[in-house]
């Protein structure tokens, strides 16, 4: 059993220099029944834009607070202990910064000693202690909760996760311990692992407050006075605290170790072996079952000293850092007072992406979007399923009912593009096509004010092209956005070398209003995820057609770590995008991009890729059999010479951008890469992992970054 208060932890000042100190001042409360409960409220002094966090400093006063309190009860003076949070927030977990500062395991392993000393404490006051949940509880945050008594939380809160798998690290503060014996296992396994997996997705508080995670849920409006009450119930004996999966109630021999066999399934299929952190979970997850706490939280200080050191948790702070700060603050953006004011958006077309491009706009921006299409029934479809769409959000509680009825009637259809005349920004929603789209806005143009901002949604094509016939080409701004659209965070927002600083301000303040992240690009092929997509897909392709079977390539992409396989990622975004992309990128670059007119052939079939019940690919169809195979060769390549193929590929082609400037630095194309194409936080993006990997030395001798972003080592 370890002794967290036999350690010296001195060496973690060093740490704390930068430090936003998390304070955590005590005030007696009398309840009504005339007990004391000694209440914490952690704050930093900052308002709820920067929340707490829990760094060495805050860590060293809490304990501090928490052991004099721990004087107290002994003496009789208080009944009891509760610990809330400054307004909407608890604490959204660790100070990362001071995390990714460690210099060796030994440090690492001294943070997570730590945190389990002083959360630790909140359970062995001589009183019962109290987290009053009010906001929002991250990692570190919701692990206050869990070494606490009992939990209320409030209906408010803006959000509940253990996100650390998400960073390449594990819940080391007691969360991988004491959670699955507070909910159990199968409960945990979403939490810890499978919401963090799934783009860090958080629990509303009452999902959590269902799985067990708290024992109350109160409303907004007397969350602290109502929860003061009920401490003082549970104190007295009033109110006693039923718990489904008590330690005594959940089933061990059995259930648990089929829930780790089949999450560990699970895992293998979505996401590979290379990710560490999710495995490591799991096996503290397992071994939470048995043993005791002393056991599990010695086991979590191990975990996370290891994995703090690696590389992968040095890349997740590298794209951390890329999408809190960087993305927030976009390179290149023109002063947003420069930009247009938007009273009413038009988007051009009523199908499927359209629709989905009208939804969006309507939703965050609350101004007339109005569509059109070649005929009246399209645009009375478009109309429909829009109409449809925002029923759907009023179902699910997302929209009140004035507000869903306010959102239809904002939105319109037309086939008189006369209309179009008082709209500020028009986006563009029609076929893949460079004549299609310059004919659609020549008639748009002659209609709309002279300052009115137009903007394409091409992958691919060159807007400098689609804007090359418009009496005013500065008004055009590239505006793309990935799909599904209203998911995907990322749009690339793409300069010509005509595009005012009006246009571009625009968009940009309008991709923010739409809650999206924005890049800057130049007109370029492809762009940035497009153009590196294209790579990883045709390097795919060649090899298919060299003579490699299908799941050999399919395997030999596992170590990038990628959401999705090649031929996945081909069938979902369409065999004919695929295929148009490939060749655009393919005649812009025809010694560096693979294409075959096999492509378009396969893009005719109806389906082309056979997948088990997971989404994975296990094969060909027939029909695509049939026709590959006079045009598969005979030379098949190993899985180690496809990964290298891919590689070396990746870090020409970006090399080659950066050159051109087709972004600013490397590190816009990491953040478009993690935003738009679900690249993976613990490869940081595509720079750091060609850096480790050896690919930027093979190719032009150098690195993307000076040092490389690794980990310490021991």
């Amino acid at each position: 059993m370890t002794d967290y208060d036999a350690i010296d932890f001195s060496p973690l000042d060093q740490f704390s220099g930068d430090e936003v100190v998390t304070h955590s001042p005590v005030r007696d409360i009398r309840l009504p029944s005339g007990r004391v409960l000694a209440l914490i409220t952690l704050d930093n002094g900052r308002d709820h834009t920067r929340p707490n966090t829990l760094g060495p400093a805050t860590l060293k006063e809490l304990g501090d607070t928490l052991t004099a309190l721990a004087t107290r009860a002994a003496a009789g003076e208080i009944h009891a202990v509760g610990i809330t949070g400054k307004q909407y927030i608890l604490a959204a977990g660790a100070d990362l910064s001071d995390v990714s500062k460690v210099p060796s395991r030994e440090a690492a392993k001294l943070i997570a000693q730590r945190g389990h000393q002083v959360l630790g404490r909140l359970s062995e006051l001589g009183v019962p202690s109290f987290a009053f949940v009010n906001g929002l509880a991250l990692g570190g945050g919701v692990e206050i909760a869990l070494n606490s008594t009992y939990r209320t939380v409030d209906a408010s809160a803006a959000a509940i996760a253990l996100p650390e798998v998400f960073l390449g690290i594990i819940p080391g503060w007691g969360g991988s311990y004491l959670l699955p014996n507070l909910i159990g296992i199968e409960k945990a396994l979403e939490v810890v692992i499978s919401n963090p997996l799934k783009q860090n997705r958080t629990l509303k508080p009452r999902q959590a407050y269902e799985l067990g995670m708290f024992d109350a849920i109160f409303s907004p409006a007397n969350f602290l006075e109502e929860s003061l009450i009920w401490a003082d119930g549970v104190i007295g004996g009033a109110i006693r605290v039923e718990r489904k999966n008590e330690p005594g109630k959940i089933e061990r021999l059995t259930k648990w170790p089929i829930a780790i066999k089949m999450a560990r399934g699970m895992l293998e299929s979505r996401i590979g072996t290379v990710p560490r952190s999710p495995y490591v979970a799991l096996e503290l997850l397992d071994k939470a079952k048995g043993g005791t706490k002393a056991e599990g939280f010695a086991r979590e200080d191990d975990a996370l000293a290891d994995l703090v050191v690696g590389d992968q948790f040095a890349a997740s702070m590298y794209a951390f850092d890329l999408v809190q700060k960087r993305a927030k603050r976009p390179v290149g953006a023109p002063d947003k007072t420069l930009a247009k004011k938007v009273t009413k958006v038009g988007v051009i077309g009523a199908g499927l992406m359209a629709s989905q491009f009208a939804l969006l706009f309507v939703r965050k921006l609350r101004v007339p979007v109005l569509i059109t299409d070649i005929d009246q029934a399209r645009v009375d479809k478009g109309v429909a399923h829009i109409h449809e769409e925002i029923g759907k959000l009023e179902a699910k509680g997302r929209l009140d009912a004035d507000a869903a009825n306010q959102l239809r009637g904002l939105v319109t259809g037309t086939t008189d593009k006369s209309q179009y005349a008082d709209c500020d920004f028009v986006i563009e929603a029609v076929f893949e096509e460079v004549g299609v789209k310059q004919q659609v806005f020549a008639e748009i143009e002659a209609i709309v004010a002279d300052d009115a901002i137009l903007a394409t949604n091409t992958s691919s094509l060159s807007v400098t092209e689609i804007g090359s016939k418009l009496a005013h080409p500065e008004r055009l701004v590239g505006f793309h956005f990935f799909n599904p659209v209203a998911v995907m965070p990322l749009i690339e927002v793409v300069k010509t070398e005509a595009t005012s600083h009006a246009a571009l301000a625009t968009a940009f303040v309008v991709a923010k209003g739409l809650g999206k992240n924005a890049v800057l690009t130049a007109d370029a092929p492809g762009f940035v995820v497009n153009r590196l997509l294209a790579k990883v897909m045709g390097e795919a392709a060649r090899a298919v057609y060299e003579g490699t079977p299908l799941l050999t390539v399919e395997k030999a992409f596992a170590p990038l770590g990628l959401p999705m396989t090649p031929f996945q990622l081909i069938d979902l975004v369409g065999w004919k995008v695929a295929a148009h992309v490939q060749d655009t990128m393919a005649h812009a670059f025809p010694d560096r991009f693979f294409a075959s007119e096999n492509f378009h052939k396969l893009a005719e079939l109806s389906e082309i890729v056979e997948k088990d019940k997971n989404g994975r690919v296990t094969g060909w169809t027939k029909a695509a059999e049939k026709v590959l195979k006079p045009a598969v060769g005979t030379t098949p390549v190993a899985e180690a010479e496809i990964l290298r193929r891919v590689q070396d590929g990746l870090a020409q082609e970006i090399r080659i951008m950066l050159d051109d400037e087709v972004v600013p630095e490397v590190q816009d194309i990491d953040l478009c890469l993690i935003l738009g194409a679900g690249w993976p936080f613990i490869d940081g993006g595509a720079s750091p992992y060609l850096d480790r990997e050896g690919a930027s030395e093979r190719v032009f001798g150098a690195t993307f970054h000076n040092p490389p972003i690794r980990g310490v080592g021991d």
